[in-house]
Formats: C-alpha cells, structure tokens, sequence
C-alpha cells in the first residue's frame, strides 16, 4: 500500500479526536469535509454563523479545499481572523488580511468578513471593539493552527494566559515565533517581523463549540508531541486542547512522526 492510499488513523487524547492522514493534502481534505457537514448543519439552525479562520501555513490546504466546495453556505457565514500584525500594511505579504483575501474571501462570497485593522491609530480600542463584534457574533467554529512554539493564534507562552479575562489582547510576539514567521517565508529576516500583534486570546478560542486544528508538516513534529504529551500549562498553551471536546486535531505522517502508540493509547 502507498503513502497516499495509506489509511487515516484515529484516536483519542484526552477529549480531543487526534486524525493521522498520509499527507497534508488528505489532512486538509478531512478537516475540510468535516466542516463542511459542520456548517451545513449549523445552517439549518442560525441564519449567521460566526467562524473564525486561522492564517499561516498551516492553512493552505484546508482553505484551498474549503473554497472549492459547493456546499457550504458562505452566504450565512460572518467571518472572523484571529490575529493580525500591530502596523504592518494590509497589502504586505505577510499581512493576514491580504492573506485572508486571496486565499478565502476573494474566492467565496460571505454573509460578511471583519477583518481586523492592525493598522489603526489606537490598536488598544480596535482591539476592544473586535472583541465585542466577535461576541456578539457568537461564532461556532474556529479553525486553528499550533506554532512551532505551541502557541494558539499569537498567545505565545510569555503572554498565553488560560483565564484571560480579555478576549482580545495586544501581545508582543516571542522570539521562537517571529522565527517561525520568517522561517516560512513572509519576513526576509526576522529584523522585519513585527513585533507586536492584535490576538484572539485562549479562552475566546476555547469558547467556540468546535475547534478544527490543523498542523501539517515535519517542522511541526516536536510540538505536536509536547502538545499531546506534556502537562496542560502555558508553557505549551496547545496542550489545553486536550482538555477541549468537539476538537479534532489533523495531522500528517510527518507531523506525527515523534508521536508512538504509547501516547496516543492513552
């Protein structure tokens, strides 16, 4: 049996659905099924539903699936990022905005799509006023990714904080992230990675019913392990997703590679 044509594996870690797939093209294809079947069912009960979509590497298959499905209802989706660089131009290539716009909202037409304006005057109000917006939308599925330092959206371990009584927050973003940032290709240098960034902090992440992560690839193998077997702390603020039901991590062959059956039978 090929790689490709290799079946899923599934299992539970704590009271999250770990997938296991042959690459990252079969993980997105998954994830984006699943929430598919999610939204459609979503549908028949609200006449918006609020979703928030991560950004990054991590996201490029799913998002390529997602788009190409003729099933999902757009025209009943408000959606929602969870993070953007403080100053950073919207048409920069790293810009999550322009991401978002060539990868999502230039190929689908939503219900409508707020996007977060990191280069407000007042960052601090924006934040505020993104918060409340998000709130009122009550959204229902969060797609996520997991940093190479562990994070959810931009709650590295320095500012990651399980309790936030916020729901957004403006962070400074750690060393290991602004790294990751350039390492992927969006920075020439790490010089040129901001900062500072607006984030959607853990618990609001948390609050949402169904939590679809996605992390692909051998760059993500070692904290994918620390994220399913390491003691649920900010040190690592992915491990909270094991204590999350209705979350379903998908995974591919290399970044499952340092897992073993030991830990994932637990």
């Amino acid at each position: 049996m090929t790689e490709a044509s290799s079946p899923a594996k599934y299992y539970q870690v704590g009271t999250a659905t770990v997938e296991v797939h042959p690459n990252r093209y079969a993980a997105g294809a998954a994830a984006a099924q699943a929430a598919s079947k999610a939204l459609i069912e979503l549908a028949k009960a609200h006449n918006s539903i609020g979703v928030i979509f991560a950004t990054g590497a991590s996201q490029f298959e799913i998002l390529n699936e997602l788009t190409r499905l003729t099933d999902i209802p757009w025209d009943q989706i408000h959606g929602f990022h969870m993070d953007e660089y403080v100053n950073l131009p919207a048409d920069h290539p790293a810009s999550f905005r322009r991401y978002l716009r060539e990868r999502l909202t230039g190929k689908v037409r939503m219900k409508e799509f707020s996007e977060i304006d990191g280069n407000s005057p007042d960052p601090e109000q924006t934040s505020q006023n993104y918060a409340a917006k998000l709130r009122l939308a009550d959204p229902q599925v969060c797609f996520l990714g997991i940093g190479e330092n562990g994070h959810l959206a931009f709650n590295d371990p320095p500012v990651a904080d399980f309790t936030d009584p916020l729901d957004a927050k403006i962070v400074v973003l750690d060393a290991l992230c602004r790294q990751q940032q350039m390492a992927e290709g969006w920075f020439p240098n790490v010089e040129q990675v901001p900062a500072r960034a607006i984030t959607l902090t853990i618990p609001t992440l948390l609050r949402v019913p169904k939590l679809i992560v996605s992390v692909p690839g051998i760059r993500k193998a070692m904290i994918v392990r620390r994220a399913l077997e390491e003691a649920i702390s900010t040190e690592c603020p992915a491990t909270i997703l094991r204590t999350r039901p209705d979350t379903t991590i998908y995974l591919d062959l290399e970044s499952a590679s340092e897992l073993d059956d030991v830990l994932l039978s637990r």
